[in-house]
Protein backbone atom coordinates (compact mmCIF):
# COMPACT_ATOMS: atom_id res chain seq x y z
CA UNK A 1 0.00 0.00 0.00
CA UNK A 2 1.32 3.41 -0.88
CA UNK A 3 0.97 6.27 1.55
CA UNK A 4 -0.72 9.47 0.40
CA UNK A 5 1.52 12.52 0.44
CA UNK A 6 0.52 15.19 2.93
CA UNK A 7 -0.45 18.07 0.70
CA UNK A 8 -2.69 21.04 1.12
CA UNK A 9 -5.59 20.78 -1.33
CA UNK A 10 -7.95 23.29 -2.88
CA UNK A 11 -10.57 22.99 -0.15
CA UNK A 12 -8.28 22.55 2.84
CA UNK A 13 -9.05 24.61 5.90
CA UNK A 14 -6.50 26.78 7.66
CA UNK A 15 -5.37 25.96 11.18
CA UNK A 16 -5.77 29.55 12.43
CA UNK A 17 -8.77 31.25 10.86
CA UNK A 18 -7.94 34.76 12.12
CA UNK A 19 -4.48 34.85 10.54
CA UNK A 20 -5.86 33.20 7.39
CA UNK A 21 -8.49 35.95 7.01
CA UNK A 22 -5.89 38.71 7.41
CA UNK A 23 -3.19 37.06 5.28
CA UNK A 24 -2.42 38.57 1.88
CA UNK A 25 -3.42 36.60 -1.19
CA UNK A 26 -0.08 36.22 -2.97
CA UNK A 27 -1.76 34.97 -6.14
CA UNK A 28 -4.04 37.99 -6.44
CA UNK A 29 -3.27 40.17 -9.47
CA UNK A 30 -5.02 43.11 -7.78
CA UNK A 31 -2.74 43.76 -4.82
CA UNK A 32 -2.99 47.52 -5.27
CA UNK A 33 -5.13 48.73 -2.37
CA UNK A 34 -3.62 50.57 0.60
CA UNK A 35 -3.35 47.43 2.71
CA UNK A 36 -1.23 45.77 0.00
CA UNK A 37 -3.64 42.92 -0.71
CA UNK A 38 -7.26 42.12 -1.45
CA UNK A 39 -9.69 39.61 0.00
CA UNK A 40 -11.92 37.28 -1.98
CA UNK A 41 -15.68 37.26 -1.34
CA UNK A 42 -17.91 34.45 -2.54
CA UNK A 43 -21.70 34.75 -2.63
CA UNK A 44 -24.48 32.59 -4.02
CA UNK A 45 -26.79 34.26 -6.53
CA UNK A 46 -29.31 32.98 -9.04
CA UNK A 47 -28.21 32.35 -12.60
CA UNK A 48 -30.66 35.05 -13.74
CA UNK A 49 -29.11 37.68 -11.44
CA UNK A 50 -25.62 36.65 -12.53
CA UNK A 51 -26.68 37.13 -16.14
CA UNK A 52 -28.12 40.60 -15.45
CA UNK A 53 -24.94 41.64 -13.64
CA UNK A 54 -22.76 40.44 -16.52
CA UNK A 55 -24.90 42.27 -19.10
CA UNK A 56 -24.75 45.56 -17.18
CA UNK A 57 -20.99 45.26 -16.72
CA UNK A 58 -20.57 44.59 -20.44
CA UNK A 59 -22.77 47.57 -21.35
CA UNK A 60 -20.67 49.80 -19.07
CA UNK A 61 -17.44 48.46 -20.52
CA UNK A 62 -16.08 47.23 -17.19
CA UNK A 63 -15.45 43.86 -15.61
CA UNK A 64 -17.99 42.40 -13.21
CA UNK A 65 -15.36 42.46 -10.46
CA UNK A 66 -14.55 46.16 -10.98
CA UNK A 67 -18.23 47.08 -11.12
CA UNK A 68 -19.01 45.20 -7.91
CA UNK A 69 -15.95 46.63 -6.11
CA UNK A 70 -17.19 50.14 -6.98
CA UNK A 71 -20.70 49.23 -5.82
CA UNK A 72 -19.42 47.90 -2.48
CA UNK A 73 -17.19 50.96 -2.01
CA UNK A 74 -20.21 53.25 -2.54
CA UNK A 75 -22.53 51.23 -0.32
CA UNK A 76 -19.99 50.63 2.45
CA UNK A 77 -17.73 53.68 2.65
CA UNK A 78 -14.70 53.47 4.90
CA UNK A 79 -15.19 54.95 8.35
CA UNK A 80 -12.55 57.69 8.73
CA UNK A 81 -11.71 56.46 12.25
CA UNK A 82 -11.43 52.80 11.25
CA UNK A 83 -8.32 51.20 9.78
CA UNK A 84 -8.94 49.01 6.72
Amino acid sequence: MSERPNRRGFASRPGDAESWIKAPDASSPRATDTAGFTARLTIDITPALRGRIKIVAFQRGVTVADMLRDLFAREFPADPGESS
